[in-house]
């Protein structure tokens, strides 16, 4: 081999890796990571591809742009009015719709003006209900948000409770193999096999439906992701964090200052008492200009100014228009305080299951499942040196399981907790 041919080879070995590296680092050639591994993602997917946040935003900016309107003047209104069209003023000349060829041709512009301060009531009504509309996006994308986290946990839970049943076969097979040896070496009998093996078909057996679990748990996340049923999703690797312990006060302030449902309901109050007062202004007249321009045939033009007012007579139909405006608002004010009562009963119950799970969740951890494994591991010493029964054993590997789905259990529930804590207080915890 000459010189050339060593340096070559090196390099084009060099080149190929390169190469190789650049095609597995672009963007091209890298592969989608799937959905499902943590919350935050699915969260941010769902913002975006939620066809229920969409229309709840198309339906906000909706109600901004009435805003505009209810505001805005009538339009004018244009008359052309053609007097003596069939020319009895003029002998000799024919009838006519033509202006210019009548005998006169008039012009007319009128405009409607509302009394003074009708236009800014109906603005701030429609500025109370868009408002209103705005709370209902945030309302919509907090249930959506929560109504996610009860998927994600739903989903967390089936595997791993999935993940423990597999631990957990794992363990009674290895006890199967143990019993297996002590039962050919004549030191146990045939009972204790088959209670082993029994006790393997019942958890096998548990894992399918935890398979049911699971693909029910991910057709209901893909649906609120806007995906098809069976779309991949990641393994989820933890449950969200819980959020520190809190004194139910401030919560309940906290809700009452950020919650989406209170906001909504001090709109509605907001927009009820704008109307009502737009009621009583309808007790003024609304009025009219009119600027005229009048072309007679063969004379000279003219300009005509006329104002006019409605006159409202009919005073039983506007009393009984302002006892409904006035019903109204005191029927969004009773909503409004029943709103806030509701509130502060469902926040002061969220918080006390966050508590109660978290306690659970501690106790179990820290003292019951300890406490089950070293009892696991006595009776399966004994079992081995013959002073134990095997039905101890499985007794034993039993509330081990029951203890570890127990504190899973907990776990999730303290998540789904938080999740209904947060979807009423409007705020991340």
């Amino acid at each position: 081999m000459t010189p050339m041919t060593v340096f070559i080879f090196p390099l084009r070995n060099a080149l190929r890796l390169t190469v190789a590296l650049t095609l597995a680092w672009s963007p091209v050639a890298a592969a989608e990571t799937p959905l499902g591994a943590d919350l935050d993602t699915l969260i941010a997917h769902a913002r975006e591809h939620n066809p229920a946040l969409v229309a709840s935003r198309l339906d906000a900016a909706a109600a901004r742009e009435r805003v505009v309107s209810a505001t805005a003047l009538p339009d004018p209104r244009v008359e052309i009015e053609l007097m003596d069209v069939t020319n009895a003023m003029n002998p000799g000349r024919p009838a006519s719709l033509l202006p210019g060829e009548v005998g006169t041709t008039t012009l007319r512009v009128s405009q409607m003006l509302p009394f003074p301060g009708k236009r800014a009531l109906r603005g701030e009504v429609a500025g109370a209900l868009a408002e209103g509309a705005a709370a209902d996006v945030l309302q919509t994308r907090i249930e959506i948000e929560a109504a996610i986290r009860r998927a994600y946990v739903a989903y967390f839970r089936a595997a791993d409770q999935a993940r423990i049943l597999d631990e957990t076969i794992a363990l009674n097979e290895s006890l199967e193999a143990l019993a297996l040896s002590r039962y050919g070496l004549g030191l146990t009998t045939q009972q204790d096999v088959l209670q082993v093996q029994g006790e393997l078909t019942t958890l096998r057996i548990q894992a399918v439906e935890l398979a049911r679990m699971r693909a029910a748990a991910q057709a209901s996340l893909n649906a609120l992701l806007a995906r098809a049923p069976n779309a991949p999703l990641a393994e989820p690797v933890a449950l969200p964090m819980l959020p520190p312990p809190a004194v139910l006060a401030s919560l309940v302030e906290q809700a009452t200052q950020h919650a989406p449902v209170l906001a909504r309901a001090r709109s509605e109050l907001l927009a009820a008492e704008r109307n009502s007062a737009l009621t009583y202004r309808d007790r003024y007249p609304d009025f009219g200009v009119s600027i005229a321009n009048n072309r007679p045939r063969g004379g000279r033009d003219s300009w005509d100014v006329m104002f006019e007012l409605n006159i409202p007579l009919q005073q039983a139909s506007r009393r009984a228009r302002e006892r409904e405006a006035e019903y109204a608002r005191g029927a969004a004010e009773a909503r409004r305080d029943a709103a806030e009562h509701r509130l502060a009963g469902a926040v002061g119950e969220s918080h006390a299951a966050l508590e109660a799970r978290r306690g659970q969740a501690l106790l179990i951890r820290d003292s019951l499942l300890p406490q089950t494994e070293a009892g696991l591991a006595s009776a399966r010493a004994g079992y081995e040196t013959g002073s134990v029964g095997f039905a101890s054993v499985l007794a034993a590997q039993q509330r081990v399981l029951n203890a570890r789905l127990a504190l899973l259990e907990a776990e999730a529930e303290a998540a789904l907790g938080a999740a209904d804590l947060e979807q009423l207080l409007g705020t991340p915890l």
